[in-house]
């Protein structure tokens, strides 16, 4: 049974538990009227002993004792019942947490395995950053074969970077694109490796969903990005999309401190064109 039925079944039975309980309390409430019933008429039978009315009130008490009596049968029936539910509940409730446990421990183990496939992409990118810096040293000119290098994510293509690339190509600028350097059936990894190797600009466009928790290809080509950086001297801008200061600075406080465009006061000609008087002052 998955965490989800175990939890729908221990719902369940709370419910029916909290409606025998319901009724438990109805009967309490009916045994006490009765008994109040009784205790008016044992008053009346007491001051009025020769009154035929007398005789009618306690036959009445007799009714009621019976219908009491009924009551605590119902009562105590529903009070065990309440007890053996309560008993099934408590055992559902710890195959739930143990459930519970055993998911989050094959979540910790997926957790790891991706932070190792990420150490390890991190790992190939510093390798690939040292036979760039061997090679630029021999051949700068022959590696550079793009302008800039975009690092986005894909949910953001549709809202701005389509349009932000398409006005870069206006200008003549030669745009690492990933829509239109890759093909069907690439390696992804390789192809972002040589974009970063052979762009002599990156532009990161900073978002909601670049910065989620789960986007890791985003993480790797902005690590990528510092380290290119750091060795070669390549410059990082970023461009804020959707995005405030504090939300920059929660991500990375490096990048945050970086000069920054957005797309609130931009337009992604007016961008474009930024990024073309960058390129020439260069």
């Amino acid at each position: 049974m998955s965490v989800i039925q175990r939890q729908n079944s221990v719902n369940k039975i709370d419910k029916e538990i909290s409606d025998l309980e319901k009724k438990k309390a109805n009967l309490v409430n009916d045994i006490a009227k009765i008994e109040d019933s009784v205790a008016r008429n044992n008053k009346y039978i007491s001051t009025h002993l020769c009154s035929s009315l007398s005789s009618l009130k306690q036959r009445e008490n007799e009714r009621f004792i019976r219908r009491k009596i009924q009551k605590q049968k119902e009562s105590a029936y529903i009070m065990n019942k309440i007890v053996y539910k309560t008993k099934i509940r408590n055992n559902e409730n710890l195959k739930l947490q143990k459930e519970l446990k055993n998911e989050q421990i094959q979540k910790d183990k997926n957790l790891i395995k991706i932070q190792e496939n990420y150490e390890q992409k991190i790992e190939y990118l510093n390798s690939q950053i040292s036979k760039t810096f061997v090679l630029k040293n021999n051949s700068s000119k022959e590696l550079e074969k793009f302008d800039v290098f975009i690092s986005h994510a894909w949910e953001d293509k549709k809202s701005f970077v389509d349009e932000f690339v398409q006005e870069l190509e206006k200008l003549g600028l030669r745009v690492w694109y990933d829509k239109q350097q890759m093909k069907l059936g690439d390696s992804m990894r390789q192809h972002i490796d040589e974009g970063l190797k052979k762009s002599s600009l990156g532009i990161v466009v900073l978002s909601p969903d670049y910065i989620r928790d789960d986007k890791y290809w985003t993480k790797t080509e902005l690590d990528g990005l510092f380290q290119l950086e750091s060795v070669n001297g390549k410059t990082i801008i970023p461009i804020w999309h959707n995005l405030q200061k504090k939300e920059v600075m929660a991500y990375s406080p490096i990048i945050a401190g970086k000069l920054a465009v957005t797309t609130a006061t931009n337009t992604p000609g007016e961008i474009a064109k930024q990024i073309q008087d960058l390129l020439r002052e260069n």
